[in-house]
Formats: C-alpha cells, structure tokens, sequence
C-alpha cells in the first residue's frame, strides 16, 4: 500500500495541469479532493495551531498585503520583540484552549544573530510544554536554521506567496530566490516546512496554479501549506483590492489537496470573513489544518469557542497526534511510535 501512496506523490507537476483541475466542474473537483483527502487522513480530523505575533510591525518590507510594513500607515502598534516568560505564558493558554502546536512569527526581514539566543529559549521552553513548535522570522541563513533546529524548532513557516511571474507585482524587496533559499537552508537543517501563499491579491487562475506547482514541484512537499484569503487591511496598497470569488478560493484548497495529498493544508487567513458553510466546504475538499485565537498575528481570526462549536456542528475534533516523517519519506511513523501509515479509505 505505501509503495502504491509513494507513487501518487509526484513532483513534476505541469502548470496547465493544475490549470485543468481549477477548471473541473465543481462537483467532479469536490469528489476528486475528498477522495483523495480519504486516502491520506481522517476526513474528520483537523490540526490546531495557535499563532502569536512576538515581534510587531516596523518591517523594512514592501509586501503589498501586510500591515507590518513600516513603508504603509495602517495605524499599528510597533512592538519589539516579547520577553521569553511572557511567550511561554500565552504558549500555556493556547495547551489550554487546545492547540497542539505553537507558532511564533516576527516581523523581520530576517533576525539578527543577538536574537537567537532569545528564540531558542522560546523553541525549548515550548517543546518542554510538550508542544510542537513553529516559527516564522523572515529569511534564514543556514547557520540560523541550524541554531533553531538544534534547540528542537519543529517547523518553520516561509510562505512564497504567489507564482514567480506575479511576485514582482506584489514584493520588490525581496526575490522569489530567497524565498526558495530559506526554504533549502530549513530542510537542509532536518526542520519541517510550512509554505503556502496568499490569493485574492490580484493574481489570474494561472498564477494560482503556478504558484501550487511551485509548492508541489519542492524536492519534499511542505508538511503544512497554509492557504490565506488576502485581508485587506486600510493604508496597504491592496486595501481596495476586490473580493477574491468565494468558489476560487474553494477550488484553490481543493487542488492543494490534490497535488499535495500527504500535506496538511491549513485554513489560515480570511476565516474571519467566512461563513460557517463556506468553512464547512473548506474541510469537505480537505482543509485540515486551522490556526485559532482572536488574531493572526495582527489580523482577526475566529475565536476558539466559535471553532470548537463548528467542529462539534460538523462533528470534527482536534487532532491529537501528527506524523513523525513525512510520507515522501521511505517510510512513515506515528508519533506514538506505531509503524502503521495513517491512511484512511473512502469507507472510512
């Protein structure tokens, strides 16, 4: 069975192939993505991470979407970066509320090498919580991830964003090149990924195909791959940008599922504009993951009571265990320490 999943698992993805499966009608796109999610998952599972902003705004950036830039005036209140105590005390709420795994992001371009010590207390101190922890700080040289994969860093976030041919349109500070870089640099250090992008930013159907085939083509596919609706935020540059449609953006999570069948693909932002049926159908084509708490780093997010009553609409719970290797591996492991695949069937 693992040999016939291995092979379902490609990295040569074609732009006009994922082209054709946005296109499908949507009903055949629902059924191919549910069952593909069946073969993978417990369709009635779903992964919780909380987020927490440790470093706000002033990022010399100029990403066209986010409040954090220090080039838009979108009124937000520059923090520095959080005393170690004060994260392990939000990262004990989140165990609380739920969460299994923390994420800490700071708005940097990168971080400064004096900050290290400071993030690798945070990563211990987490994983001592018993905790999975992820971090998103902007570019990494390969030192730094060295340094944060040996203080126990589970995943590291780096989105791309969109495809290659729209970035410029959206990011000048930056080159698509260096995002691929910190990616090479994390799993070279034996850190999971977490990479995604954003849609509604403007972008055509084929630079949201290309940037899944970008995503999909990676040596190893990315083990989470958030999915974001842009939030337009007043003073950045796309704040009057017009609504992605809902169905794109549905279709959008579908073929993530699709070409990256192994991956957990994360509801992330935007889930404050969506309704609870626009949701539902987001787990129904795969959906898997969700960050939850009132803010995404700076923008709202549905709070956890609100999500645990959905789940318990839609019968859903939490997930409480996740897969030690991923299954572009040779082999699968639980972390539990069980050698049996979590795969499920449509019978499931």
């Amino acid at each position: 069975m693992l040999n016939s999943v291995l092979e379902t698992i490609r990295h040569d993805w074609q732009v006009d192939e994922i082209v054709a499966l946005l296109q499908l009608p949507f009903n055949d796109l629902v059924y191919k993505a549910q069952s593909v999610h069946r073969r993978f998952f417990d369709p009635n599972k779903v992964q919780v991470s909380t987020l927490l902003s440790i470093k706000t705004g002033a990022c010399p950036e100029d990403c066209k979407y986010c409040p954090q830039s220090s080039r838009y005036d979108t009124e937000l209140e520059k923090e520095k970066l959080m005393q170690v105590e004060r994260v392990l005390t939000e990262a004990k709420n989140a165990k609380a509320q739920g969460a299994t795994r923390f994420c800490m992001g700071a708005a940097w371009r990168s971080p400064h090498d004096r900050d290290l010590p400071h993030l690798i207390a945070m990563v211990k101190g987490v994983k001592e919580l018993g905790l999975e922890s992820c971090m998103t700080l902007g570019m990494l040289t390969a030192n730094q991830a060295n340094q944060l994969a040996d203080a126990g860093l589970d995943y590291y976030n780096h989105n791309l964003d969109t495809s290659p041919e729209f970035y410029t349109d959206i990011i000048t500070t930056r080159t698509y090149q260096d995002r691929i870089d910190t990616l090479s640099h994390v799993r070279n250090a034996g850190m999971k990924i977490c990479s995604g992008g954003i849609v509604g930013m403007g972008e055509s159907l084929r630079d949201r195909a290309g940037l899944l085939a970008q995503l999909a083509n990676l040596p190893e596919h990315p083990e989470s791959v958030p999915v974001n609706m842009l939030v337009k935020v007043q003073g950045t540059p796309l704040s009057e940008q017009p609504d992605l449609d809902k169905f794109d953006f549905i279709r959008t999570l579908a073929v993530a599922r699709i070409i990256m069948p192994a991956s957990h693909i994360r509801l992330s932002a935007g889930r404050e504009q969506m309704s609870e049926e626009m949701q539902s159908l987001a787990f129904l084509v795969g959906a898997n993951s969700i960050f939850y708490g009132e803010k995404l780093l700076t923008t709202p997010n549905p709070e956890a009571s609100k999500d645990m009553k959905l789940f318990a609409k839609l019968g859903i719970q939490a997930e409480e265990r996740s897969i030690e290797k991923h299954p572009d591996d040779s082999s699968v492991q639980q972390v539990d320490g069980s050698s049996t695949p979590l795969y499920y069937s449509a019978a499931n």
